[in-house]
């Protein structure tokens, strides 16, 4: 059987090398990118004629532009999003088809490019929001899980649906179940069965559930929320998160946090940010046109 490498086309493998603002103006017809003026960068999946499900080609995509966005200062926080009736299918058939004719070497490879972008989205330094208006599977069950928070209507139904195809969700595996918890992960991990928006959210797939029509406003009512917020405050406190519940609170992770709370109040923002408090005026990271 013959073995398919990955193409490489017109994209490079995985590097710091192309700039946010090289993406920006190199945009590709299947992913959608926007950077507004006050920092809300949008990553639109664009694929709905396969349920925005993704293959390789995708995947180094969006790596690519995550890791440029993780660098850039322009970026103060990241919407993920896709058109059409269903958020991401996960693996495309297509894709999946070829990786079943590769070596093993090939599919470690790929798993690893998966594996790499989960990592990305979920420890990007800025807070990252899922919009989800309808399917999600498998792949896309990891995407979401990734995101610091998640929205979505009442179309949503979600489900880790590899056990079905004799596959395991693997890569996605650690931020589902640092998501849904043990017990639960445990069940849908097995049974591969579809739960609906009002069981994900109540398992914690999802933060809020809202109408169709209503999505886009609620997305940007939560990104407004953040961007009132000092920006470098907010990256120290989605680390902070990674930082403390990453197992037993130690002597060292004490001294961590004492460490962290000097450093903010010693920093310009957070000299800024008292000093606006008790003066009563906006700080300055706020516009002050509002």
């Amino acid at each position: 059987m013959k073995s398919v490498s990955l193409q490489h086309d017109n994209f490079k493998e995985m590097t710091h090398k192309n700039t946010l603002e090289k993406l920006l103006n190199n945009p590709s017809e299947e992913l959608l990118l926007h950077l507004s003026p006050e920092g809300i960068l949008r990553l639109t999946m664009n694929r709905p004629e396969v349920h925005n499900a993704f293959d390789d080609h995708q995947i180094i995509r969006m790596t690519e532009v995550l890791e440029a966005a993780s660098e850039s200062e322009a970026v103060k926080v990241v919407i993920l999003g896709s058109e059409g009736r269903s958020f991401s299918a996960g693996g495309d058939l297509n894709y999946m088809r070829r990786m079943g004719q590769n070596s093993y070497e090939e599919n470690y490879a790929d798993a690893s490019r998966l594996a790499k972008l989960l990592k990305v989205l979920n420890f990007l330094p800025q807070p990252t929001i899922a919009r989800v208006q309808g399917a999600a599977f498998g792949g896309g069950v990891g995407l979401i899980c990734c995101c610091d928070m998640a929205i979505g209507t009442p179309r949503v139904k979600m489900a880790l649906s590899e056990v079905k195809l004799g596959m395991v969700p693997a890569t996605i595996g650690p931020y589902v179940v640092r998501t849904l918890g043990e017990k639960a992960a445990r069940r849908l991990f097995i049974t591969g069965e579809i739960v609906r928006a009002e069981e994900a959210k109540s398992l914690g797939f999802l933060n809020a559930i809202v109408e169709e029509e209503g999505l886009d406003g609620m997305v940007n009512e939560w990104a407004q929320k953040i961007l009132k917020n000092a920006p470098n405050a907010v990256r120290a406190a989605k680390k902070l998160v990674f930082d403390v519940s990453s197992g037993e609170v130690t002597k060292e992770m004490i001294e961590g946090t004492i460490k962290l709370i000097a450093d903010t109040r010693d920093s310009e923002e957070g000299r800024e940010g008292l000093t606006a408090f008790l003066e009563k005026r906006p700080p300055s990271w706020l516009d002050q046109t509002d």
